[in-house]
């Protein structure tokens, strides 16, 4: 398969009922450069323009966006539009991986190769390892197993036995509750996950990014489109990290476009802040991804904000 160019556009709209006086934010919307994805062209426009703006890479090696308000608004406008081209991704065969419990071991005194993807073993902001979360995954990762094939089958189930529901979940919502009520979003399945594997004393991660709005002709819309979508990311040992998706039942491909990756949504929240004022805020959010016709082809000229 060929590398597939996609133009993406994510706005994001706060409305306050109250002037803000003063804030800063992070804006984590600037695609990361991957050995199978890389970024050719974007623009991040803020409105009101704010009074700093700085572009740093974090702790991870994700690219953000510092900016900051020191007079009043009553509005703010965050909009980018990309240009990123994903190549196809090696295919791993499942067995080929380690036992799961072999690499468990390992990671508890990791060589120098795992040192980073150790890191992801631990409890996190927003996931917290834990008996139940354990005896969850077990199922999946029965002894002797590949850590992969193990990986796949959890997220079969988790996309089997969870429904997709918008209206279920918020970003408060503990993880505790996801399981007990089987519902959730893309963001609940990916620390559901996680939350499992980590539990068996393996690694994940967490990835945010987007996922095509229109599916190839003959295909099914996918869970997640014109919104900010997230999966999770498995260390498989020396085949490194294999990114599935919960949520769509797929190991993560051409479809997907990633943007950040982290322990959980906390590290990587598209956009956060601190501000004085702005009580009564409201919040609208739209994404648009669309294939380009070729990988050359260049952004289409900015157009106007999604809102109104």
């Amino acid at each position: 398969m060929s590398d597939v160019s996609y133009r993406v556009r994510h706005a994001t709209l706060y409305r306050y009922g109250q002037s803000v006086s003063l804030s800063h934010h992070l804006a984590h919307l600037l695609p990361r450069n991957t050995p199978t994805q890389w970024v050719s062209a974007y623009r991040l426009d803020i409105t009101p323009p704010p009074a700093g703006r700085r572009e740093e890479v974090d702790y991870f090696g994700n690219p953000f966006v510092y900016f900051s308000y020191e007079t009043p608004h009553g509005e703010m406008t965050v909009e980018t539009e990309l240009q990123v081209t994903v190549a196809e991704r090696p295919v791993v065969e499942p067995e080929t991986t380690p036992d799961w419990r072999v690499l468990a071991t390992q990671l508890q005194n990791p060589p120098a190769a795992a040192i980073e993807a150790s890191e992801f073993r631990f409890n996190s902001a927003l996931i917290a390892t834990g008996p139940a979360f354990a005896d969850f995954a077990r199922a999946s990762f029965p002894p002797n197993r590949p850590v992969l094939a193990g990986g796949i089958d959890l997220m079969n189930r988790i996309h089997g036995e969870f429904t997709f529901d918008a209206t279920a979940t918020d970003i408060a919502t503990p993880l505790d509750e996801v399981m007990r009520e089987r519902r959730g979003v893309c963001q609940d399945f990916a620390h559901l996950f996680i939350a499992a594997v980590r539990s068996l004393g393996l690694s994940a991660r967490y990835v945010s990014g987007y996922i095509r709005t229109a599916p190839p002709p003959g295909q099914p819309r996918l869970q997640g489109a014109d919104a900010s979508h997230a999966w999770a990311s498995l260390y498989c040992g020396e085949t490194g990290w294999v990114d599935l998706d919960p949520t769509n039942n797929l190991i993560v491909g051409q479809d997907h476009v990633t943007l950040a990756w982290g322990r959980d949504f906390d590290d990587v929240s598209p956009l956060r802040g601190v501000l004085t004022g702005g009580s009564h805020q409201s919040l609208k959010v739209a994404v648009d991804m669309e294939p380009l016709a070729a990988p050359d082809q260049a952004p289409v000229p900015a157009q106007p904000a999604f809102f109104s």
